[in-house]
């Protein structure tokens, strides 16, 4: 026998600042800084760094994203680069491919020992803390060291053990038991701790990580990158065998950059440029603002417009940047304050934990970015010294009349961009509130198999059957088949958000609330 449930989520209407995010801790301490006063950077940004310590496993300082700001008076889009980038002392015949596939459209190759996926070898330099502290400097209204006080409060008061903390633990136990580190912080005996017992509250402490963020509060950014915790970083990275040095992480810099943009159903889609799935999505939406039918957003024949556009896309993207893999796990904040000014901000460590790699006298979880590069040679996104690799990552703005209409985007590696696509068309190709475009059903068409959530109406699997191969499946929390979204709207004076109705700590909190 099975169980089946019904998860329902209300989107929040005010006419105040709002936050939407994975975690109600984070979102609680982004609307907090909204009702001292602060804009949507200053949200945005506190908010990410809280992030990096109440859900560790899928984002942090040890990484990488990308961001949008939308002027609430002008409309003006600005995008912010600050993705990882792999050393320039990697050598690309460490990741000797072996035989074996992963057997999905995109005919990954693996590589030996999953040098690329797991461990020192998998770090590239992050630049998450940079590009915080540069989006702040530039948009915000509050001090870095503000912004990194409740993260800080939240590291001395240790990562509490409920049962969706437990259950991300369990799923990567074994390889967080792989390094000394990660499992003296994370596990308990090589398992992941128990559950707490009713009225029981159980923490991990962080007390190194909680210095190193106090570090930076006093330092400055900068010290990340030049100073006692750069010394620190690249000390152990070096001792475990990763070749990032001092000088390529001091020279490390986050880039401004003119956004890529598209005319779609009345709204300016602004985008992230280059190695995102920016490009991609944008291109998708070019194809359907043609062939998307008035019959209905959750039809068999809209599905199929999907399918075929972001396949169509996606298979350019492949031949043209190269390819990324699927087992990305990121955040996303969407954040709009009583001016309309929007942010919205994608962070990830890549895998569920990243590298899997504790740096021990820094409690910090490192990236794995070398997975987001082609291992075999002579590719658009080989493996190569120095570089930015191609990222899933796609978070947008929409701008309607000159003025911020809509911020969005999602985690959940090559889900993202199909999430973020059939999420916006809900809204502006047919009219649907937030909150019912985040409960519709979606398809995913990011692999060999078209998945279909098992709530869409039947023509939706029988159409999309009579040209691909087709999966019904559900919704589940894990494995993640769906991405996970975050959006906040501005309808006339007053502003919307919603979070992913199935995640179980997504929520959108309001200043003052």
């Amino acid at each position: 026998m099975g169980e089946h449930w019904n998860v329902r989520k209300r989107e929040l209407r005010t006419t105040s600042g709002l936050v939407a995010c994975q975690n109600w801790l984070a979102a609680e301490a982004g609307a907090a800084v909204l009702a001292r006063g602060g804009n949507a950077m200053d949200a945005a940004v506190t908010t990410a760094l809280t992030l990096s310590v109440v859900e560790p496993w899928l984002s942090g300082i040890g990484g990488g994203g990308f961001l949008l700001h939308a002027d609430g008076a002008t409309g003006a889009v600005d995008t912010l680069d600050f993705n990882v980038r792999a050393s320039r002392n990697i050598d690309p015949a460490d990741y000797q491919i072996v035989p074996g596939r992963d057997g999905d459209w995109f005919d990954w190759p693996q590589v030996r020992e999953d040098r690329n996926l797991i461990g020192y070898g998998s770090i590239c330099i992050p630049g998450a803390v940079a590009g915080l502290a540069e989006a702040l400097q530039r948009f915000g209204t509050i001090s870095f060291t503000e912004a990194l006080q409740p993260a800080i409060e939240h590291a001395r008061n240790g990562l509490v053990l409920d049962w969706y903390t437990v259950l991300c633990l369990a799923m990567d136990a074994e390889g967080l038991g792989r390094f000394p580190a990660s499992a003296a912080l994370f596990l308990k005996d090589g398992r992941a701790p128990r559950v707490q017992e009713l009225g029981e509250v159980r923490t991990i402490p962080m007390p190194r990580k909680a210095a190193m963020l106090e570090r930076l509060a006093a330092a400055g950014a900068r010290d990340f990158y030049e100073g006692e915790i750069a010394r620190t970083l690249v000390a152990e990275l070096n001792a475990g065998g990763c070749p990032i040095d001092r000088a390529e992480l001091s020279a490390y810099a986050p880039e401004w950059r003119a956004p890529i943009k598209a005319e779609y159903r009345g709204l300016e889609v602004y985008a992230m440029p280059g190695l995102s799935g920016g490009p991609t999505m944008l291109e998708a939406l070019g194809e359907l603002d043609t062939t998307l039918t008035a019959e209905g957003p959750l039809s068999g024949r809209a599905a199929l417009a999907f399918a075929r556009a972001i396949r169509r896309a996606s298979e350019r993207r492949l031949k043209t940047l190269g390819h990324a893999s699927d087992e990305s796990c990121t955040t996303h904040v969407s954040v709009v304050d009583r001016n309309g000014n929007m942010v919205s901000l994608t962070n990830t460590l890549l895998s569920r934990f990243g590298s899997k790699v504790v740096l021990p006298s820094l409690d910090l979880l490192t990236n794995n970015g070398m997975m987001w590069f082609d291992p075999r040679p002579g590719q658009p996104n080989s493996i190569a010294p120095g570089v930015k690799p191609l990222a899933n990552m796609c978070p947008i703005v929409a701008i309607k009349d000159g003025r911020p209409k809509l911020a969005l985007g999602a985690a959940g590696g090559r889900q993202i961009m199909p999430a973020v696509t059939q999420i916006l068309s809900y809204v502006a190709a047919f009219g649907m509130s937030l909150e019912e475009a985040m409960h519709a059903p979606r398809i995913d068409a990011s692999g060999v198999q078209i998945k279909v959530n098992d709530n869409a109406r039947p023509d939706v699997a029988a159409r999309l059957g009579e040209e691909f191969p087709v999966e019904i499946v559900a919704d589940t929390l894990y494995p993640v088949k769906f991405a996970v979204p975050s959006a906040v709207l501005r309808d006339g004076t007053e502003n919307v958000g919603m979070a992913h109705p199935n995640h179980p700590w997504a929520a959108v909190r309001a200043e003052g609330a």
